[in-house]
């Protein structure tokens, strides 16, 4: 009885070894390519499978150039996920391009669906996440430093130079999820109840609503 035991254990062990590699990311490819049809009307997990592709399909050059850092976080996300590049579709991996005017900060955030690693183009950060159990990692990084952010984990990268800065990133998944943490919860709609918020942030309801008025 011990010995069947010790091989039903050794089985969930091996069985729960190979599934590893599915749970880190997107689900295994079933296929040696499939481009995205963003057009297409079927709703499934992901995207269809566009029927003519060319080589164009599995290039993208929308990262060479600086985005525009013109707005309230002063810096600007320019993605080459599944969404801008349907080449990757069912590779489970994407990029994006991230600039920073000086100050800038791309606010905390998370990504629901990947691990995130940076390497800087040019400048001085600030980078940071934060684990469940509330222990912040943060350190300074310039040109040609690399940084990790763990799947699912508030994190957040702000320039500390005087000039403007920039990084690449990849990710583990074809389209990451991205969630604002200040927009999710003041800039939802409909909006979260100012009541939940005031408790949860331990403040009146007026200044939940000037910060919802921030956000819209």
């Amino acid at each position: 009885m011990a010995r069947i035991q010790f091989y039903v254990a050794a089985a969930c062990a091996v069985v729960l070894a190979l599934a590893a590699p599915t749970l880190a990311g997107d689900p295994d490819m079933l296929q040696d390519v499939c481009v995205a049809d963003l057009a297409s009307p079927i709703k499934i997990n992901g995207f269809p499978c566009k029927a003519n592709i060319t080589a164009d399909d599995f290039f993208f050059a929308g990262l060479k150039n600086p985005g525009n850092t013109n707005n309230p976080a002063g810096s600007v996300v320019t993605a080459a996920n599944v969404e801008k590049f349907p080449g990757v579709n069912t590779l489970g991996v994407s990029m994006a391009r991230i600039d920073y005017a000086p100050g800038g900060q791309n606010p905390p955030h998370t990504h629901p669906r990947a691990t995130e690693i940076i390497f800087v183009l040019e400048g001085t950060l600030e980078v940071g996440f934060i684990t469940t159990a509330n222990k912040l990692f943060a350190k300074t990084v310039t040109k040609g430093d690399v940084f990790v952010f763990p799947r699912g984990l508030v994190h957040f990268q702000q320039n500390r130079g005087y000039g403007p800065a920039a990084v690449v990133a990849a990710f583990n998944s074809q389209l990451q999820g991205t969630q604002a943490i200040a927009m999710t919860l003041f800039g939802a709609m409909p909006p979260v109840p100012t009541d939940i918020l005031a408790k949860a942030f331990r403040i009146d309801n007026g200044e939940v609503e000037a910060i919802k008025n921030k956000f819209k």
